[in-house]
């Protein structure tokens, strides 16, 4: 049998819910080998409908949305025409969640892990390869990385395209310099702060109330897709005066060292994922 593999194919940005975690922002790095007879051009598949078709098939079915398992304990899912409305609890609180559908991936596993969102993805692109293609491998990784990171959830409403979904995520590494030098230990406490968090821009909050003796938050705002509403534990939740894009979020982290260290140079590399990101500097 014959075997092609593209490595790198894509990096997928989204949030799942775990039941002890909670909700997690997540990015990974997606390969592919196909196996299969040679067609009429002598090839399993072209690499170039690798790059795109199935490229696109990956990111349209995960990137940028929000996977929750069908088995969670308690989930009640309510099915509009072009919208859907999820509630759940954990340990930590309660969740509420009412987005348009095509936001919400719901997984029919146990778990929403590397092995279940394979075996989501093969089932889908096997649908739309050609006959001659048998089998396909994924393997989903995250990037590796030696010092601090984080995974946080946000929305940002003002973006056009799937970024305004209220709950997409990351996998991020966080690199501070002080005076010029990395500081592990600021890199440490950031990474401590945006441990499976949800970044909250505070204009968008419309209410807090006490659910079970817990304190919740309920955030709502309209895009262009749509309305999206969230309510979550607040614990779970870390405020920001402005939109969560890389690039302030990157200025918060850069203006609240300063302002503890009135006397000191940063510059901050926040990523958003894997190999992208935004710096902010103070002098």
């Amino acid at each position: 049998m014959n075997k092609l593999f593209v490595n790198d194919l894509t990096v997928i940005d989204f949030s799942y819910f775990d039941m002890q975690r909670g909700i997690v922002g997540e990015s990974w790095i997606v390969d592919i080998e196909l196996s299969g007879a040679l067609d009429e051009q002598g090839m399993v598949f072209d690499f170039g409908l690798v790059k795109k078709e199935v490229k696109h098939l990956i990111d349209h079915e995960l990137d940028h949305r929000f996977v929750i398992s069908t088995q969670v304990k308690d989930l009640a899912v309510k099915k509009g025409k072009k919208e859907q409305t999820l509630s759940w609890s954990n340990i930590s609180g309660s969740y509420h969640l009412k987005s348009p559908a095509d936001a919400i991936v719901l997984l029919e596993a146990k778990t929403v892990n590397v092995a279940s969102v394979s075996a989501y993805l093969k089932a889908r692109i096997l649908e739309v390869l050609p006959e001659n293609v048998q089998d396909i491998k994924l393997v989903l990784r995250e990037e590796q990385i030696d010092r601090a990171y984080y995974h946080y959830s946000h929305g940002l409403k003002k973006h056009e395209g799937n970024c305004q979904r209220i709950v997409h995520g990351h996998r991020s590494r966080i690199e501070i310099f002080r005076n010029h030098q990395r500081d592990h230990d600021l890199e440490d406490l950031w990474a401590a702060r945006f441990r499976n968090i949800y970044i909250a821009t505070e204009s968008d909050l419309k209410e807090t109330r006490d659910i079970d003796g817990k304190k919740h938050a309920f955030f709502s705002y309209a895009a262009s897709q749509g309305k999206f509403e969230l309510g979550l534990p607040c614990k779970k939740v870390y405020f920001i005066a402005t939109d969560s894009t890389v690039e302030l979020i990157a200025d918060h982290i850069a203006e609240t060292c300063r302002q503890q260290y009135p006397d000191d140079h940063f510059l901050v590399r926040a990523y958003e994922g894997v190999g992208k990101g935004a710096i902010a500097e103070r002098q």
